[in-house]
């Protein structure tokens, strides 16, 4: 009797578990099927697939601006500019790779060229001598809040070339076709970058010890 309770349980147990598990992937397959109907939508211009899509990955995009361009506002405007041109380029998508990455990849180009427009990638070694921050404004944040701090503060150029290769994963050959400056720029940048960003956190880490 006990082990016919021990089977019963068993077979309970394995249906529940596969049951689960079906369900799982019907909600995954519907949420991928969907998202494709929605890009296949918003390709035929439906404003509301549109919106739906924007709806979805606008915070996400507007992140990604706001690593590039300080400026809130001038963030979201190029995300809306980055959105406008994802959904007018939205046929050529052709589903290789996630929807969010290509939605990405734009809006890293728009926010270089709003940078280029705004002639803010320049050389500027003088910047960092006038920034400071305090122990007290770090003290009480996460750790990827104080490093996405300091990377805030380097200098345009060598803020860019940072977040590309570091973050995003770009070659310096893609950073130099991109920014269209020499590879070994982009090398020399990041050496500067990361010496500075040593710096900072060595600076703190002082003040902290003699509080």
């Amino acid at each position: 009797m006990e082990r016919l309770g021990f089977l019963s349980c068993l077979y309970k147990y394995t249906v529940h578990t596969i049951f689960k598990k079906s369900v799982l992937k019907v909600k995954i397959i519907s949420i991928y099927y969907n998202e494709r109907l929605l890009i296949r939508k918003a390709a035929r211009r439906d404003r509301n697939a549109q919106y739906k899509l924007y709806e979805k990955y606008a915070p996400k995009m507007l992140a990604v601006c706001r690593s590039y361009v300080k400026d809130l506002q001038f963030a979201e405007d190029v995300m809306q500019k980055g959105f406008l041109k994802a959904f007018t380029r939205i046929g050529s998508f052709l589903g290789q790779g996630s929807f969010e990455a290509w939605v990405r990849r734009i809006m890293i180009h728009e926010s270089i060229n709003f940078l280029k427009k705004k002639h803010w990638l320049l050389y500027d070694s003088n910047v960092m001598e006038h920034e400071d921050l305090s122990s007290s404004n770090i003290a009480s944040k996460s750790d990827v809040d104080f490093l996405l701090k300091l990377i805030d503060q380097l200098p345009n150029g060598f803020r860019l070339v940072f977040m590309l290769h570091a973050i995003e994963g770009y070659t310096h050959k893609e950073i130099s076709r991109v920014l269209n400056i020499p590879e070994n720029t982009s090398r020399s940048k990041l050496s500067k970058a990361r010496k500075i960003l040593q710096e900072k956190v060595e600076l703190i880490r002082k003040k902290n010890e003699a509080l």
